[in-house]
């Protein structure tokens, strides 16, 4: 299995697609628990729901679960949320804090991952990234993800249905972290918050430099907006989604609008 599938476009948008593959190698798979078996942790759908949004747009997804290795954690293993509830590189337990391992990997296991996912992934965004602003002059990477809308072992109470994360707006230039939000705050029916309980993961704090002309946001979605449940067999919602998909249409395409303006070709 290839570790990341890249689309390549002429838009000076890059979509990064860390966390909807669900591949495992089998001795991978038959070290996790019944629980860990599940994926239960999986961005559901997410390639599926930006699919077609914005034409020339490319797309950068791992293939691999979150569970063999997160393509959006710190490759030294610090964590994003100091004091808080989270997952790490490789998680040993759920969004719930249940233990997800029969067998949890030890750090020979996890650098032999690191270097056989991880790092594929991010040298091709990377790469992706530079080839997209010597287009443009500028690239601006929007991170793709959602999660369940009520998960008390990361968050109280019901999360919104957008949440926008630029790093308190170090990743982005204000212009951009403005725009998705008045759009997302405009979207009629749906709640939306600025780097709430979600900031920005690695990604997007890690590519996110403004002064070199690479600009990185993510959104995290409910999944509450696009799914029929969030339980297994997370189905996809046809209609729940095509309520949502305007306004990352709209987002996509007015970000994109937005390169000659800052600073581009």
């Amino acid at each position: 299995m290839t570790p990341v599938e890249i689309i390549r476009g002429d838009s000076p948008i890059v979509l990064g697609l860390p966390h909807t593959g669900t591949w495992l190698p089998e001795e991978v798979r038959a070290q996790l628990n019944p629980r860990g078996q599940g994926l239960e942790d999986t961005d559901w759908h997410i390639d599926r729901l930006y699919d077609g949004l914005l034409p020339g747009v490319t797309t950068v997804r791992a293939t691999f679960h979150r569970y063999l290795i997160d393509a959006n954690r710190d490759p030294s293993g610090h964590s994003l949320y100091p004091g808080q509830n989270t997952t790490g590189l490789v998680p040993l337990t759920d969004f719930d804090g249940e233990p997800i391992w029969d067998r949890p990997p030890d750090n020979t296991e996890i650098e032999d991952r690191r270097q056989a996912y991880h790092a594929p992934y991010h040298r091709a965004l990377q790469t992706e990234l530079e080839r997209v602003r010597a287009l443009h002059g500028v690239a601006i990477l929007y991170d793709c993800h959602s999660i369940r809308s009520r998960i008390p072992f990361l968050f109280d109470g019901l999360l919104p249905d957008f949440n926008i994360g630029t790093n308190l707006g170090t990743t982005c230039a204000p212009q951009i972290e403005t725009t998705v939000h008045k759009i997302a705050q405009a979207a009629e029916g749906f709640s939306t918050t600025l780097n709430g309980r979600f900031k920005g993961g690695w990604t997007t704090r890690h590519y996110g430099r403004p002064d070199t002309g690479i600009h990185a946001i993510q959104m995290e979605l409910a999944q509450s907006t696009y799914l029929t449940e969030e339980t297994p067999p997370w189905a996809f919602d046809d209609a729940k989604a095509e309520r949502l998909r305007p306004h990352l249409s709209e987002i996509l395409a007015t970000l994109a609008s937005l390169a000659p303006i800052l600073g581009g070709k």
